[in-house]
């Protein structure tokens, strides 16, 4: 008898105490399997990317991953590069054109590569050198890469699709608008001042992101 009423004691006194250890407890729980903010934002920014753009490279200057979301909404000039190449005095034209218009949303983006002639057999560092110290660019630039063959990098396997148009040789260039989802090429032989250029260029800025 006396060990059911100690029994029934104790469960009357525990029960209040076992609830309220239960209501601190969940919400702490909840709180931490909640996503946060940069999360969130991280989230955000990946689904309202373009497809085109949802890619990730090395930078030229230290290597560290760069993704091209960064750029969403932006105007992109897309160039594959090549450092002893007839058309690499474009790069002076390039930077200029970078300089003149990335306030009002143009990006040139630079993809080193050694595809065509063997004209960029430099390292990442050497190129990086030779394109600051004998152009002085500061547009964007990645790693060295592979523009065609079984070994190209999937970006540019999308802007030949997009735009039915492989490179043909360095200083190819591709013209993505504000939704990334309208890509033109211009042939190696297109200035970067040429007139239908930036004509198109005026014309994808005039646009709303």
């Amino acid at each position: 008898m006396r060990n059911s009423l100690v029994q029934f004691l104790l469960a009357r006194c525990l029960r209040p105490l076992l609830a309220a250890t239960l209501l601190l407890v969940l919400p702490a729980t909840a709180a931490t399997n909640a996503p946060t903010s940069a999360e969130k934002n991280a989230n955000s920014a990946e689904m309202s990317c373009p497809a085109l753009l949802n890619h990730s490279f090395p930078r030229l200057h230290d290597e560290k991953p760069q993704s091209l979301c960064e750029w969403k909404g932006k105007v992109l000039l897309v160039v594959n590069t090549a450092s002893y190449c007839g058309f690499t005095k474009q790069y002076d034209g390039l930077e200029k054109l970078y300089a003149r218009l990335r306030d009002r949303g143009l990006v040139v983006v630079g993809f080193p590569t050694n595809d065509f002639g063997e004209q960029e057999p430099g390292s990442n560092k050497e190129i990086a050198e030779f394109c600051r110290l004998t152009y002085g660019i500061e547009f964007p630039m990645f790693a060295k890469t592979t523009v065609k063959g079984k070994s190209i990098n999937p970006f540019y396997a999308e802007l030949i699709r997009l735009s039915d148009t492989s490179p043909k040789w360095n200083f190819y260039k591709y013209l993505i608008d504000r939704s990334g989802k309208e890509v033109i090429a211009y042939s190696s032989f297109t200035d970067p001042d040429d007139k239908k250029l930036l004509a198109k260029v005026e014309e994808f800025l005039a646009r709303k992101p």
